[in-house]
């Protein structure tokens, strides 16, 4: 990606940025589990096809049982050298927390005040005095989905100050502080949950914007026509802690209340099931995922005050989690900028993903001599124009999976005048970026360990990798080549292991420890990444380049199989899936007759934000960027966007205006990532890509690919 913004001076106001066949083997007890159902709770699997909301018909499928919670790599930062390659930032976080960079509540830490976060469905943010809490009123503008932080519901405490003081899988607590730094209360704020819950840390009168009275055994106030619920210390009915005028809590230490937006379309009888699951208090959350050969599962536990024969707590099921089980559905609907969630009750919430194979070698063999000879030539011709790699971490990174690619042409096809030397090249290149030491007598091409923020940084950075920006994107381009060029050299991969189990550890540890954070990037429950590390942004936290994420997990598995590494590899095939997934149904693939986003036209949004989703890029509004930007770099796992062709044919008219049929509409940014697209639609559609490929001018072959490999992907997909 050319992106021509540099993100450390955006307004913090404004929007911003920041198949292979190798079977799994080894992998832990219980992997190929598929009894048809989860080992959480042994329930059985089912999906519905109907719209949110409704019945439906439902049929089952077969899920892996969600048994891996994951571990903590054997990785040791002490190898490298200890420094923070940026200033280190302003951080409102407890003693012994370790940094939450690339979270979508990492706006409340980082940054000198902190900045609204959005744990679906709520908007949160700390105001003066405490804080403020609503259900985004989705908005359709010609090219975004907005859903911004409007306080419907404030609660004035007297805090002038606020940290983090816990965190885990979905839930993050909140202290709010009074002028002396002493703790007035804390706020629980649950991902996936429309109830936030306020304690007070001591006996106290708080201040409502908002008049709440008793009516029908419940406590609601009407907000701009939405029913909120208050739910007291002592259940649903108790109005005891109210004000007289309804606009105050009376509250003694440790007592709690919690707020709860009605939903739409709720049933008659189920407010008083919602209310009192709102009424039990989350405890913590925990994940568990599980693989198989078909599906990937993702379950999320919300652990309450009420026990596992509780009610659990009130959940939302996202478009992307419609394959769910564990939660009991049908109380109502919300509009959010990710569409319509259905509202349910939970104490584990679980959902399937297809699985997707990872991959790193697209197989020439299938080609007939004709075409095998066309690619010999163009290798050569490639590598002939071959220039020296790039030595920041993204191009970098993006170069030496480029010349991998073009490496594993080369060998299948017995081209070796190419391929002795390019192995060559790239193993030095390798072994440079992989030597512990190597930014203490150099400045590129290296990385080091921040201690403040705990994480491996590029001492060579780019696009505000030194903030934490973007490492899976990074990263994944390093992990995947050197899967690739040492599939088959155990040596090699044993001499890279000590700094390339150091990069998958600093985006996808399985487990937190002291020096590293679990999984930094990915958000389980919204089944993506998030790519900003500080997220100093008021629409939350943001990712653009969704297939570029996909394609780093990808590298993260390759890496782990020629590594040996069983379990990570099964924990690369869970994130690969899940993000495959998600990229699809918030990205690309997106529902665009769900009543949520009427009205919203482009075809996808290539930018996800907490609190938007937007058509534009942050490096170009050019043809092709909105697009290429979510398929490239198009590696051979890219038939995860495969499926739907027509779908895939209306992503390309409307990025090229309907005229696919027009050579010259492909000469545009990502043009040859948009002709790799248009493959995945069928044979004949790979032909007519194959047709323009061969001419397409030079310019817009993408820095992270080669003519060879653009003809390679267009010829075998041509081939069916």
């Amino acid at each position: 990606m050319r992106r021509d913004v540099d993100l450390r001076r955006v307004d913090l106001a404004r929007p911003g940025r920041s198949c292979g066949h190798r079977p799994l083997v080894g992998r832990a007890a219980g992997l190929a589990a598929l009894a048809g159902a989860l080992a959480l709770g042994g329930c059985a699997l089912f999906t519905s096809d109907a719209t949110p909301g409704d019945a439906g018909e439902e049929r089952a499928v077969v899920p892996a049982a969600a048994d891996l919670t994951g571990t903590a790599p054997e990785v040791d930062p002490a190898i490298l050298p200890q420094e923070s390659v940026a200033p280190e930032p302003a951080m409102r976080l407890a003693d012994g927390l370790l940094p939450p960079t690339n979270r979508w509540f990492s706006g409340l830490v980082f940054g000198e005040e902190p900045l609204p976060v959005f744990p679906v469905p709520l908007a949160f943010g700390v105001t003066d005095g405490g804080f403020g809490v609503g259900l985004p009123e989705v908005q359709i503008t010609e090219t975004s989905i907005l859903g911004p932080f409007v306080p419907q519901v404030g609660v004035d405490v007297g805090a002038t100050a606020s940290r983090v003081t816990a965190y885990d899988t979905a839930s993050v607590t909140l202290e709010l502080q009074d002028a002396s730094g002493a703790a007035v209360g804390t706020v629980l704020l649950v991902e996936g949950s429309p109830v936030l819950r306020y304690t007070a840390a001591t006996d106290q009168t708080a201040g409502l914007t908002q008049a709440f009275a008793a009516s029908d055994g419940l406590v609601t106030a009407d907000v701009d026509g939405r029913e909120w619920l208050l739910v007291g210390p002592g259940g649903p009915s108790d109005e005891s802690v109210l004000g007289e005028d309804g606009r105050s809590l009376d509250l003694a230490a440790g007592e709690s209340v919690a707020f709860l937006p009605v939903p739409d379309d709720l049933p008659d009888d189920a407010l008083t099931t919602l209310a009192e699951a709102a009424a039990a208090t989350v405890t913590g959350t925990t994940l568990a995922y599980g693989v198989a050969d078909d599906a990937v599962t993702t379950a999320i536990t919300y652990a309450t005050d009420g026990g596992a024969d509780g009610p659990g707590t009130v959940v939302v099921r996202l478009p992307h989690q419609r394959e769910s089980d564990g939660a009991e559905c049908g109380l109502g609907t919300y509009a959010t900028v990710r569409g319509t969630v259905e509202v349910c009750t939970a104490s584990t919430l679980a959902w399937a993903s297809p699985a997707v194979e990872p991959a790193g070698t697209l197989d020439v063999a299938v080609l007939d001599e004709d075409a095998q000879a066309e690619l010999a030539d163009q290798v050569r011709a490639d590598w002939g124009a071959h220039e020296p790699l790039p030595s920041d971490t993204y191009f970098g990174g993006k170069s030496l999976a480029r010349d991998a690619n073009l490496l594993s042409l080369a060998e299948q096809l017995g081209v070796d005048e190419v391929s002795g030397p390019l192995r060559e090249e790239l193993t030095a290149a390798l072994r440079e970026w992989a030597e512990p030491d190597g930014c203490s007598v150099r400045y590129a091409r290296c990385f080091v360990y921040d201690p403040a923020v705990r994480g491996v940084v590029g001492k060579t950075p780019s696009f505000g990798s030194e903030e934490f920006n973007d490492h899976h994107f990074h990263y994944g381009y390093f992990l995947y080549a050197a899967g690739v060029v040492a599939a088959e050299d155990p040596a090699l991969a044993a001499d890279l292991a000590p700094v390339l189990d150091l990069l998958a550890a600093d985006v996808a540890a399985g487990a937190g420890s002291d020096d590293l954070p679990a999984l930094r990037v990915f958000d389980a429950y919204a089944g993506h990444s998030w790519a900003s590390g500080y997220s100093p942004f008021a629409d939350g936290n943001n990712q653009e380049s969704a297939s570029e994420a996909v394609s780093a997990w990808n590298g993260l598995a390759l890496w782990a199989a020629a590594s040996g590494d069983d379990e990570l590899e099964a924990q690369a095939r869970w994130l690969l899936s899940a993000e495959a997934a998600s990229a699809k149904a918030y990205w690309t693939d997106f529902d665009r007759d769900d009543p949520a986003i009427d009205g919203f036209t482009p075809s996808v949004t290539s930018l996800v934000w907490g609190g938007k989703r937007d058509y534009a890029t942050w490096f170009s509004a050019e043809p092709g960027a909105m697009l290429g930007i979510l398929v490239l770099p198009s590696q051979p796992v890219a038939d995860y966007l495969a499926g739907d062709p027509e779908r895939i044919r209306a992503n390309l008219d409307a990025e090229l205006d309907g005229a696919r049929d027009a050579a010259a509409s492909w000469d545009v940014m990502f043009g040859d990532q948009l002709l790799m697209y248009a493959s995945l639609a069928g044979p004949d559609d790979a032909t007519s890509a194959l047709e323009v490929a061969r001419s397409l001018p030079e310019e817009r072959i993408d820095d992270g690919s080669t003519r060879s490999y653009l003809l390679a992907f267009l010829l075998t997909h041509a081939a069916g």
